[in-house]
């Protein structure tokens, strides 16, 4: 590892979905998108339900993730998600349609709607679809 890299481990309960030396990572937590440079000042912090950008080189590649927490030290940053997706593995249609269906159950006015869970399912489609590049 370079002094212009810093290693990136994105993990979940069931197995370790990125680990590689990058540029630059870019997360959205709960108090807004952070950019992580080597030597970043350590810190932890909540994750929104979002793709996480990682620089390499002239590439960017993004991982969905959703939920979870980011600890970044001085040369690592690892992140603890309870779901995490690369975009190239996406399923989009089925992002979409679980999207539509999230809105529409939002849209409707019953009093037996779990508004909060469907905004979590909108979230969630959104960053897959946003992971995946759509």
């Amino acid at each position: 590892m370079s002094t212009s890299t810093l290693r990136l481990e994105i993990v979940t309960p069931e197995r370790k979905v990125y680990d590689g030396d990058v540029n630059m990572v870019v997360v959205k937590g709960v108090a807004g998108e952070l950019g992580i440079l080597p030597n970043h000042i350590p810190l932890v912090t909540p994750l929104k339900i979002a793709p996480v950008k990682a620089k390499k080189g002239g590439t960017e590649e993004f991982i969905a993730v959703h939920g979870g927490f980011v600890e970044v030290r001085k040369d690592k940053v690892v992140i603890l998600a309870e779901i995490a997706e690369f975009g190239k593995d996406i399923d989009v249609v089925r992002a979409r349609q679980a999207k539509e269906r999230a809105e529409q159950r939002l849209n409707q006015k019953a009093s037996d709607t779990d508004h909060r869970r469907a905004e979590l399912a909108l979230s969630r489609a959104l960053s897959r679809l946003a992971a995946a590049g759509e």
